[in-house]
């Protein structure tokens, strides 16, 4: 069994296979285009048997991590603080190069069995995308709106009140009959501002259809639980993902109760 460790960065991968020993047995430098997939999967075939060992498989090592994990291959995701140790053992001091540290990215994945294996992106990350996304759009939409109940203040005698929405600050303005060029530059912000809120209404609406499609996909029954929406099931999902990752607690045992009979 041969184990292959990437030290993932923005411009090249740097590719170290080790022995069942730790020894290491090649190495190769891959240009990341869109053709390194590709070109790490011919290096390895001389390896029928192997593993890949990717540092920091949710950042910049992401992209190929989930080609490996979308192509079969077994993965696991090395946590760049488990490398920079196995470096300080090896070496005595915090001196790195490239080629060390993806070896040194195989040696921790060969003893450490505790690794997470990387699973293909599904449903999952999906929800989580549509629930960033969302919250992205929200908070938008609170300051467009927010900044719109500003300039109405200054259009309107006594303000808007509050509750207000794209709906009732368009009646609102409907009256407004600006008397001097600066309330004329008001009255056209807030027109501008109403039309941004409109659109952030649909995206967030179109926003939370994708992410009842999504969890319909995922067969979840969380939307059945009182006080569970869309919106909520989705982040539980979306952030939680395989649960059986989670070790569940021992079963408590029920205490022996002793017979008092005959006492």
């Amino acid at each position: 069994m041969i184990l292959i460790g990437i030290d993932p960065h923005k411009s090249s991968h740097i590719a170290v296979a080790v022995d069942a020993a730790g020894q290491q047995v090649a190495q190769r430098r891959f240009v990341v285009n869109a053709g390194t997939f590709g070109q790490l999967m011919r290096w390895c075939r001389q390896w029928p048997e192997r593993r890949f060992a990717v540092e920091g498989a949710r950042g910049l090592g992401r992209t190929l991590a989930q080609q490996l994990a979308a192509a079969g291959e077994t993965v696991v995701d090395v946590p760049s603080t488990l490398s920079a140790r196995a470096r300080l053992l090896a070496t005595g001091g915090d001196r790195k190069t490239d080629a060390a540290d993806a070896a040194h990215i195989a040696q921790v994945a060969l003893f450490r069995h505790d690794l997470r294996p990387v699973q293909p992106e599904d449903q999952t990350t999906i929800l989580r995308l549509l629930t960033e996304r969302h919250d992205d759009l929200v908070h938008e939409r609170s300051r467009v709106l927010n900044r719109l109940h500003t300039v109405l203040r200054d259009l309107l005698p006594g303000g808007a009140p509050t509750g207000l929405s794209a709906d009732k600050a368009a009646a609102l303005m409907k009256g407004i009959r600006p008397v001097t060029a600066t309330d004329a530059c008001r009255r056209d912000i807030a027109r501008d501002l109403l039309i941004d809120l409109r659109r952030l209404n649909r995206q967030v609406k179109d926003t939370q259809a994708e992410m009842r499609d999504a969890l319909a996909a995922t067969g979840t029954t969380l939307t059945s639980l009182p006080g569970l929406g869309t919106v909520l099931a989705a982040k539980v999902i979306g952030h939680v993902g395989d649960v059986s990752r989670f070790e569940l607690p021992p079963v408590a045992r029920t205490p022996e109760v002793r017979s008092l009979d005959g006492v």
